[in-house]
């Protein structure tokens, strides 16, 4: 690819990979799959795929989306329905949740869920997972049909265990899930003619704070970490994650992203509006009214409380935007605080075509290939 330089050794774990054009480290996407005022979930999701394709084109390493629940401005509910039509429309960028919420769901299913995904895009899925519910308690408990969601999220690395063994086909004898199978998977490869199947989605562990990047560590793998809304917690998480890191078969070495809020625009008032629109939709959601996403004009005429403006400007704060070289040099300086070794970047506003440009103004700015 023309101008392209590629910082990383090659490998082909599923996890690692280049740093494209003068990017300081890898660069992908989060994609909330936001809905705005106005807008319907068919047309976020069409963004979406706008976006992933164009990631893909432009030479981000990942795109991954994330489950939240009883949040109109928010249509993915379901990673996996989701990841599967996006297969659909990509070839090569790799695709997966950030996260799945575990507890929220039997292993089995994710197992299954992950392992038929894995057949659709084979070598190009990521299963990031999370303890927290991605919503609510009172949601948590109608998704999980008990009112134990505290005592399952505290059952993190039981469930983790247990979904990996349905992965990798790992019960030990005696077991009572020992001749229970996860298909697609391994014991396809051990029927009469089966073959195995040189892929398995790697795990990744979600956080935003120590928990799970302690975890992370202990068990060798991946760790993602939530800077865009626990930006206070990422350089300790991230120390807890390397001192606590052990060696496995997933990875040698600690390999942390972390996700960024960012968005660029064609100048600084155009930026200015549209993470505005992000900022008056947390509010609501922090006080208990969540909605679409509301409109430029709507969060230009919304009155702000003394309260609110103090949020607005605590949240702007770790909200990197403005022009395309303003965003590259708070990502560059983030990249070099934090030392995170790939950054997750993250576009919250009403209108998905200003979302997709923005994406297409940092690679610019970065150099990245046109495709």
């Amino acid at each position: 690819m023309s101008g392209e330089e590629d910082h990383t050794p090659g490998n082909d774990d599923g996890i690692r990979g280049p740093a494209r054009g003068t990017a300081p480290v890898p660069l992908s996407v989060l994609d909330l799959v936001t809905v705005g005022a106005g807008n319907t979930a068919t047309g976020a999701v069409r963004t979406a795929v706008g976006i992933a394709r164009a990631a893909e084109r432009r030479g981000f390493h990942r795109y991954w989306v994330a489950e939240h629940h009883s949040m109109p401005g928010v249509a993915s509910s379901s990673p996996a329905v989701l990841l599967a039509h996006l297969a659909a429309h990509t070839s090569s960028i790799r695709l997966g949740s950030g996260g799945v919420m575990l507890p929220n769901h039997a292993p089995l299913v994710i197992a299954e869920q992950f392992g038929t995904l894995e057949a659709m895009a084979p070598g190009r899925v990521d299963l990031g997972l999370g303890r927290a519910p991605g919503t609510d308690g009172a949601t948590a408990a109608a998704l999980r049909r008990t009112e134990r969601s505290r005592e399952l999220g505290e059952e993190f690395p039981q469930q983790l265990l247990e979904l990996t063994r349905f992965l990798d086909g790992s019960f030990p004898d005696g077991h009572p899930y020992a001749k229970i199978h996860a298909v697609p998977g391994p014991v396809q490869a051990t029927s009469p003619g089966g073959v195995q199947s040189p892929h398995r989605p790697p795990l990744w562990l979600l956080g935003s704070s120590g928990f799970s990047a302690q975890l992370a560590g202990a068990l060798g793998l991946p760790f993602a970490f939530a800077h865009h809304f626990s930006a206070a917690n990422t350089v300790p998480a991230l120390d807890l994650y390397r001192s606590s890191f052990r060696p496995s078969e997933a990875l040698s070495e600690p390999y942390a992203l972390i996700g960024v809020a960012a968005l660029a625009g064609e100048d600084e008032r155009e930026a200015r509006r549209q993470v505005m629109t992000g900022a008056l939709s947390m509010i609501r959601l922090r006080t208990g009214r969540p909605g679409l996403v509301p409109t430029p004009e709507e969060a230009e005429s919304y009155e702000f409380s003394e309260r609110e403006r103090d949020f607005v400007d605590t949240w702007l704060g770790n909200v990197i935007h403005g022009t395309p070289d303003t965003v590259r040099q708070g990502l560059d300086d983030l990249a070099k605080r934090t030392g995170a070794d790939e950054l997750m970047i993250t576009a919250n506003a009403h209108d998905g075509a200003a979302r997709l440009r923005s994406y297409e103004l940092i690679a610019d700015a970065y150099g990245l290939p046109q495709g």
